[in-house]
């Protein structure tokens, strides 16, 4: 409730400080940003990770405002006029290489998602080419199709065929299927190579019945809460999973599963509308946006909140791994709440602004 009072009053300023002002400040506050992730490190862990400085008695964590002091950089850097496309890859890379190296360190794989997500929504806005972007996510489809000979090759000719679509020369075609093709073949090589635990963990999530008071424990927990929920839920304070500790960090990154164990599906389903109606707007907003820079900026914020969000409640239902990635305005979580709430009012600021600039 502190974080939201301090929330309300920070929209209230940035809404009225001059946009010039703003701007002067991105790159000073990056940098600071960058320190206080180095800071971080030599930080007490907490459930084995670095990422929290302790003040006063609240929790801030760097890695949040990372998220979008790199996205006000990057856009502004995207959108320079006479860059090329393969300078905006370059820079748009470099921009965001700094934080999520370290943000790995802490250790955070979660955040690190957000990351790559954003510059992705960033590129799309900027105008890069579809097929740099395909090119960019094919090794990561090239290693879920790994899995079985069927799914190589037909991800292999889809992929094939998508770059024929985009006129590439066939020398382009040639090495990138050939690429995949190997990195399709070498992952059995690297999964032999894992440790058992490291397998075990990919495997329970597959299965989470393997390891079921191990690392599939959270999973199983969160998925019976969300389904002994129903239709319309136990009533308000009333979750079994949550009152009596079966499900860890079930204010935080579980929050979903218990939302769906005491407000039901119906519960669920409108905070889902809530969400879909925050993110809908924000296309809008996209839209309406003639700035490239602030374009950029939006979609960049807009693609984190949405993997954010769908990470989060797939992971409550057991669709991705776990991995620790709070649902926005719903977790407890001063520092994610405060950003989060900054990004949707840099949304606003744009907005109120777009009339005075073309």
């Amino acid at each position: 409730m502190i974080f939201a009072g301090i929330l309300c009053g920070v929209l209230i300023l940035l809404l009225k400080v001059p946009m010039p002002l703003i701007d002067v400040f991105v790159i000073p506050l990056y940098i600071l940003n960058l320190f206080f992730l180095i800071l971080v490190l030599f930080t007490p862990a907490i459930n084995g990770s670095h990422r929290w400085f302790n003040i006063f008695g609240f929790s801030y964590q760097p890695s949040e405002s990372a998220k979008l002091l790199t996205i006000l950089l990057t856009a502004r850097i995207l959108a320079k006029e006479n860059l090329n496309e393969a300078r905006q890859l370059i820079y748009g890379f470099l921009c965001v290489l700094g934080p999520v190296l370290l943000v790995i360190i802490e250790p955070d794989f979660g955040t690190t998602l957000m990351f790559w997500m954003s510059l992705m929504a960033m590129y799309i806005a900027a105008g890069v080419p579809a097929f740099y972007l395909l090119l960019m996510v094919s090794p990561v489809l090239s290693i879920i199709a790994s899995f079985h000979w069927i799914f190589i090759i037909v991800w292999i000719i889809l992929l094939i065929l998508a770059l024929i679509r985009f006129r590439l020369s066939w020398v382009t075609i040639t090495v990138a299927s050939i690429l995949n093709l190997f990195l399709c073949i070498i992952m059995p090589v690297f999964w032999s190579g894992l440790r058992d635990y490291q397998q075990n963990r990919i495997l329970t999530f597959m299965d989470p019945m393997r390891d079921p008071l191990g690392a599939g424990y959270q999973i199983i927990q969160a998925k019976i809460a969300v389904g002994s929920g129903g239709t319309i839920g136990k009533g308000w304070l009333e979750g079994t999973q949550k009152n009596m500790n079966f499900l860890p960090e079930h204010h935080t990154d579980f929050i979903f599963s218990i939302i769906g164990e005491e407000f039901g599906f119906i519960g669920s389903l409108v905070l889902l509308v809530l969400f879909a109606l925050i993110f809908w707007r924000i296309t809008i907003a996209i839209r309406d946006i003639r700035v490239q820079e602030r374009k950029i900026a939006i979609s960049g914020i807009f693609g984190y909140l949405v993997f954010q969000t769908f990470i989060n409640i797939g992971m409550n239902i057991g669709l991705v791994p776990t991995t620790g990635v709070p649902l926005p305005f719903i977790s407890y979580g001063g520092s994610n709440l405060l950003i989060n709430g900054l990004a949707v009012g840099m949304v606003l600021k744009y907005l109120n602004e777009r009339g005075f600039m073309k």
